[in-house]
């Protein structure tokens, strides 16, 4: 059956085929249960929105139909955000998803205040799910916090968009047809909410508190230039493993 599913996964054009058929078998329950996941890969929807999950920084993380799947790459960004914070500390997960990032520290870091948003409500309903010890918000970025978070924020970690808006056509169907648009178009430059989430992002945070945000390799120096002006010294950590970069602000001086 494994060789089976393989070979069809395979000529479906599945880059991963033994990978997938794995994870397609260890979750059919019966033979037409597997048929018709089977058919849902052939058709090119995303393995996590099959099987209803991923595994991410070595947790599962629950993932719903029709919901930005984490990717490997973000990883990167919920570790580095791990090294940065202490316990006590107030962490907002920026444009969620999941909230694969924000159960990771949760998970990691103890006594940790954590907030989770985003603006597509399905994301915030499939957040709930992952974050049990936590806060899940729908609104546009930092409209939905408690005005008592003002100035308390210490960490920030934020995967906004970025595909620029010219390259939206030329995603993998997978991600183009199957997952929000709203969760991967930047605008023209992949730069449109980076620029509103670190310019929105300084009152919210405290004296010597961190805004860590994902980015392209190619776009990384722009996303610094973000950072400078609006008065966060930036710091760029690169993974070529992963093919991402991690600028990281910090607010100081007031």
């Amino acid at each position: 059956m494994f060789e089976a599913t393989v070979n069809v996964l395979r000529t479906a054009g599945c880059v991963f085929a033994e990978e997938e058929a794995g994870l397609l078998l260890s979750e059919a329950d019966s033979l037409e249960r597997l048929t018709e996941m089977i058919e849902k890969r052939k058709a090119g929807l995303p393995i996590e929105h099959i099987i209803g999950w991923t595994e991410f920084c070595g947790y599962r993380i629950e993932v719903n139909p029709g919901v930005f799947v984490p990717r490997r790459r973000t990883e990167f960004l919920a570790l580095q955000a791990v090294k940065i914070a202490s316990p006590g500390d107030v962490l907002v997960d920026m444009c969620c998803g999941t909230g694969a990032v924000a159960a990771v520290l949760a998970k990691k870091l103890e006594a940790i205040d954590i907030y989770a948003v985003d603006i597509d409500p399905r994301a915030v309903s499939n957040a709930m799910i992952n974050l049990t010890a936590g806060h899940v918000l729908e609104g546009d970025l930092f409209e939905s916090l408690p005005a008592e978070l003002l100035g308390r924020v210490n960490v920030i970690a934020a995967n906004a968009p970025y595909v620029p808006t010219e390259r939206m056509a030329v995603l993998p169907a997978e991600a183009r047809l199957h997952e929000p648009l709203i969760a991967l178009d930047g605008g023209q430059e992949g730069l449109d909410i980076q620029r509103r989430v670190v310019k929105e992002a300084l009152p919210w945070l405290a004296e010597g508190g961190h805004l860590l945000m994902e980015t392209s390799m190619k776009q990384a120096k722009k996303t610094e230039e973000i950072f400078s002006l609006f008065g966060l010294a930036p710091k760029k950590i690169l993974s070529k493993e992963l093919d991402v970069t991690v600028v990281i602000g910090q607010k100081t001086g007031g």
